[in-house]
């Protein structure tokens, strides 16, 4: 963790989106050491939290939890700290990208790590979207869980995830970022029209026995071009020999990529 907040301090980011499990079962005193972490980080405003599913194991109250984030997690128009659900969609407008924040996290059964949005959740966002649509901006969701259907198995997916990518299909949206599934996944979740592009990280955190599940980062560079849009992904990994992130190649998103379905 030391070694990944020196990384992303030097590489003087925009901007930060972590896509959740900051806890691991989601207890007071985890969300306390997580939100000392992130106050090291950077300030709220330069950096936009969604929550997984590892801080939701423990059904535990909102003010000793998820409150303790509030700052890093609320939409710019949000005047006071909304609970549960009520807190998202959050929209976050920094420069010429709208940052869409979703909340996965659902408290699960023993060794279930299943998400889910919610019908109310969903009908805001299909809101937000067609507001936004033609706003000149570049809208990028953020959420926990895979919102493709098959990036994990059923035990830990978004149950709802279908109705999450019908809302995607009717609105559209230029990039779409999850965690939780460990590994690089990249995939069109509008695979026939090639739009709606959802991407993966691993861990950030983590050192897997497999060089895939290496700590690892994306930077997403975002421009405008007379096309529209250009989007460049940098991947950034964890090495062990070094003790520090380096850069990586690319080369398993692209091969997830080249695998999406048509």
């Amino acid at each position: 963790l030391d070694a990944l907040r020196a990384d992303l301090q030097a590489e003087h980011l925009d901007h930060i989106a972590v896509t959740g499990d900051l806890t691991h079962l989601g207890l007071p005193q985890e969300f306390r050491e997580a939100a000392t972490w992130l106050a090291r980080l950077g300030k709220p405003d330069g950096i936009t939290v969604v929550p997984g599913n590892h801080d939701a194991y423990v059904r535990e109250p909102w003010q000793q939890t998820f409150a303790q984030w509030s700052a890093y997690m609320q939409g710019d128009d949000a005047t006071e700290s909304a609970e549960s659900d009520a807190a998202f969609p959050s929209l976050r407008i920094r420069r010429q990208v709208a940052l869409i924040g979703l909340s996965t996290a659902r408290p699960s059964a023993p060794f279930l790590a299943t998400g889910r949005l919610g019908e109310g959740q969903l009908q805001r966002l299909d809101r937000m979207l067609e507001q936004t649509a033609g706003s000149g901006l570049f809208r990028v969701v953020l959420l926990h869980h895979p919102p493709a259907a098959h990036t994990v198995r059923w035990r830990k997916s978004l149950l709802d995830g279908a109705a999450l990518r019908g809302v995607l299909a009717r609105r559209g949206v230029e990039l779409v970022l999850h965690g939780h599934a460990h590994f690089s996944a990249a995939t069109y979740l509008d695979a026939v029209r090639g739009r709606n592009l959802a991407i993966g990280v691993p861990s950030a955190s983590a050192i897997g026995k497999k060089v895939d599940r290496y700590a690892t980062y994306h930077v997403y560079s975002i421009r405008r071009s007379n096309a529209g849009w250009r989007l460049r992904v940098s991947v950034r990994a964890y090495s062990l020999d070094r003790g520090h992130f380096v850069p990586e190649d690319g080369r398993r998103l692209r091969l997830a990529l080249a695998a999406t379905p048509t």
